[in-house]
């Protein structure tokens, strides 16, 4: 009996080190679950042998199985806690059952409890499988009764077969998404030496394919590399904190802090702590020390949104530390210094405001080093389509739903004048998905054709609707153009004209109802002011 004994351990070694040159022989885990099963089949006499592991749901899969077909493989699904494999999973414990036909916790999920000699008395053993100190899966057996080998001695090799098994199934892991990861890198990195398909410039959270953006994106390629202060223009909501953003993560300070500032927001005495900081005590409510907004971006991009909009002695304040990269906080006196690149953006007419001694002169050259200009929706409506899909499945992302939009809709949407720009149109998706009562967003979901446009709401005065478009009007019109003053009337009269036909989709008798105008006096306006028609 000792003999057979050496032998037994001995045959256990040698499995113990063949499953271990298996397991890492190869990456691929069901195929070597597959082999380690094999050969615990063959060197121990198992019938039946299973490996199940937990996956991202919870469940556990058998993923490794000998004897079994892949229908029965498939089978072998169980909860935590459900049936002998999810005790054991769930307890962390080993488990024992010596006629496995007579325990009613073996579901025999599978149905190959029955098969080639197993009938009647088979004995299950099952260990959890760990990996530091984590229970991932199970091990377990099936074998015909066999009085020279016990049970415990089952199980403390069992035990170690999943020890094995078990750091092998976290290094495949690691090693699987740490790969993942690093295609990633060199997807980007590729894109990146590559540029962009078809010649497409590309900014993350900037949508832009029509020829107008191209050339703004060209112009950040530009400039993002240089020290250089950046002035972005255009009309409001037309992006100009996510081309700021674009500028810095082009730059080599993109690992620096990214600080933005509203300065129309703000008052001129909150504006001066904002941005410099205060000592304690410097006012009342000081009652710590603060860092301003230019000590946080020390190193990185400071942006300030609407400097057009500070008041004449603050802009002293701001040149003296565009030019000496130094200031004090508000009720001290150490001079701190810092390294900050400036971006700042405007939708005044600076020109006019340095004219009319509005805005400072030096501080304009400061600030005008490199200008960049962001039309307004109106002018790129190629990006509209683009635009409405990322804002609706970032609505879809937020509120998990599956949103479309039909061709009627997105025609409309296209079509329309968006005065309120990017930041318009996100709201107006963000509206019509909220209200929206099916899956599909159509014509008759979008707010303008149910009269709740905030545009009209906002941008068009009610005299405007109510006024005829009538001979004396344009006239009117027509000597304002001519006298050189500035067209409120002529400019006014026809951007109304466009904007009602956009919002129509071009359809001149919907258009008349809108302003309130006969579609006689829709025709002669559109003609006086050379307003050619769209076929859509």
């Amino acid at each position: 009996m000792a003999k057979e004994g050496h032998r037994g351990t001995d045959l256990e070694i040698t499995t113990i080190y063949e499953i271990s040159k298996v397991l890492s022989s190869s990456l691929d885990l069901s195929k070597t679950l597959r082999d380690v099963l094999n050969l615990l089949g063959s060197q121990l006499g198992i019938r039946r042998g299973m490996v199940s592991l937990v996956q991202d749901s919870g469940e556990l899969h058998l993923v490794g199985a000998v004897g079994l077909s892949d229908a029965e493989v498939q089978r072998g699904r169980y909860l935590p806690g459900e049936g002998l494999t999810g005790r054991i999973f769930a307890s962390a414990m080993p488990c024992v059952v010596p006629n496995v036909a007579e325990e009613p916790l073996f579901l025999n999920r599978t149905g190959t409890l029955h098969e080639v000699g197993l009938d009647g008395d088979a004995a299950f053993i099952g260990v959890p499988i760990k990996a530091g100190g984590t229970t991932v899966g199970v091990l377990s057996i099936l074998r015909a009764p066999d009085r020279r080998r016990s049970f415990e001695r089952d199980r403390r090799f069992l035990t170690m077969v999943a020890n094995l098994i078990g750091q092998t199934t976290v290094l495949q892991r690691t090693v699987t998404a740490d790969r993942l990861e690093l295609l990633k890198k060199q997807t980007r990195l590729q894109k990146q030496l590559n540029g962009p398909p078809r010649g497409k410039l590309v900014f993350d959270d900037v949508i832009g394919i029509s020829p107008i953006m191209q050339r703004v994106f060209s112009e950040v390629h530009q400039a993002a590399p240089s020290r250089a202060t950046v002035l972005l223009r255009g009309e409001s909501g037309t992006g100009k904190e996510a081309i700021a953003r674009a500028i810095h993560v082009q730059s080599d300070r993109k690992g620096r802090p990214f600080i933005k500032v509203n300065c129309a927001a703000l008052s001129e005495t909150l504006l001066e702590s904002e941005l410099f900081g205060h000592e304690k005590g410097a006012f009342t409510g000081a009652h710590a020390e603060r860092k301003g907004r230019f000590e946080l971006a020390d190193g990185g991009t400071l942006f300030l949104d609407e400097i057009g909009d500070i008041s004449p002695a603050f802009q002293a304040k701001l040149l003296r530390v565009l030019q000496e990269q130094e200031f004090e906080r508000v009720g001290g006196s150490r001079t701190i210094r810092v390294d900050v690149r400036l971006i700042a953006a405007t939708n005044r007419d600076l020109e006019k405001a340095v004219a009319a001694n509005q805005f400072r002169a030096d501080l304009y050259y400061r600030i005008n080093v490199v200008s960049i200009f962001l039309p307004p929706l109106r002018e790129r409506r190629e990006d509209i389509p683009e635009l409405v899909e990322h804002f609706l499945a970032k609505f879809n992302k937020a509120n998990r739903k599956e949103l479309k939009i039909a061709p009627d809709a997105m025609v409309v949407l296209r079509n329309c004048y968006w005065p309120g720009n990017v930041r318009e149109l996100e709201n107006c998706v963000e509206r019509t998905a909220t209200m929206a009562r099916g899956t599909l967003i159509c014509e008759f979901d979008l707010p303008c054709v149910q009269n709740r446009c905030l545009t009209r709401a906002l941008h068009v005065p009610e005299q405007t609707i109510a006024m005829p478009l009538d001979r004396t009007a344009t006239q009117s019109a027509d000597a304002s153009t001519h006298t050189g003053e500035p067209g409120r009337v002529v400019g006014g009269e026809r951007e109304r004209l466009v904007w009602a036909m956009e919002r129509c989709g071009w359809v001149q008798a919907k258009a008349a109802r809108l302003l309130k105008l006969t579609p006689r006096q829709m025709g002669y306006a559109l003609q006086k002011h050379n307003i050619e028609i769209k076929r859509i």
